[in-house]
């Protein structure tokens, strides 16, 4: 059993900064990603990234988000600058074995942080 547990969240204002963590316990699948949730809508990709170091970013997200890895430590990191209000959302943090968009290609995933941005 996988288990994933993220931090890191917080309160910061626009075009600050955040750095999430997700660490997984067990054997994680290829691919590891985030996703958010913003009150009243769905829950939307952000990034995934492979074993290899590939990535597939969220176009909303592209050029202020950086995602990546440490193997050794079984976490990955998510590294947010230049923050907008339109990013407050309970950020989750997922497992699965193809780097993709879509929540059913992710089998395991952990409880969630929140992010708040004030404008």
């Amino acid at each position: 059993q996988v288990q994933l547990v993220e931090s890191g969240g917080g309160l910061v204002q626009a075009g600050g900064s955040l750095r999430l963590s997700c660490t997984a316990s067990g054997r994680t699948g290829f691919v590891m990603g985030w996703f958010r949730q913003a009150p009243g809508k769905e829950r939307e990709f952000v990034v995934g990234i492979n074993r290899s170091g590939g990535t597939y970013y969220a176009n909303s997200v592209k050029g202020r988000f950086t995602i990546s890895r440490d193997s050794s430590k079984n976490t990955i990191y998510l590294q947010m600058n230049n923050l907008k209000p339109e990013d407050t959302a309970v950020y989750y943090c997922a497992s699965g074995d193809r780097l993709s968009p879509w929540e059913r290609a992710y089998d395991y995933w952990g409880q969630g942080t929140q992010v708040t941005v004030s404008s």
